[in-house]
């Protein structure tokens, strides 16, 4: 699966440390980021990361891009909901395409940690068969 992890400023540490705590799952996946917390992320973890543009020059847009063409199967956005946002408009872009495209997201540790115990169990499996059946005729 194609996953995007996105972290405000005051979250990128804790996204760090998830991303080491669950390292072995995400290991297995194609992990795309906005610029400095993809940086972040392969310098502790050592994992591949497509790194787009730093969220507020346009990277959250880019992730949306991705979203509204069918190339992703999740978002991790640890937003920190305390601090105004001079790019707010892009993170609700972002979120109502995720809700549009029905791409699970997880905007805070608990769900995100929900959603990748989920993709080791086979939970999310439904991105696979949505991409199958696009692509052959229904039959009733």
């Amino acid at each position: 699966m194609k996953i995007a992890l996105i972290a405000h400023d005051r979250k990128k540490e804790l996204m760090v440390k998830l991303t080491l705590a669950y390292q072995p799952i995400l290991k297995e996946h194609e992990l795309f980021a906005t610029g400095t917390t993809g940086l972040k992320i392969s310098e502790a973890t050592g994992l591949p990361v497509h790194r787009f543009k730093s969220g507020p020059l346009g990277g959250d847009q880019q992730i949306g891009a991705m979203i509204s063409e069918d190339k992703l199967d999740m978002v991790i956005f640890l937003r920190d909901p305390l601090a105004a946002q001079p790019h707010e408009p892009d993170v609700t872009a972002l979120i109502r395409l995720s809700d549009v495209y029905e791409i699970p997201l997880a905007t805070n540790i608990g769900t995100a940690e929900i959603l990748l115990r989920g993709l080791q169990a086979g939970f999310v499996d439904f991105r696979n068969v949505i991409h199958e059946t696009d692509n052959k005729p229904l039959s009733f």
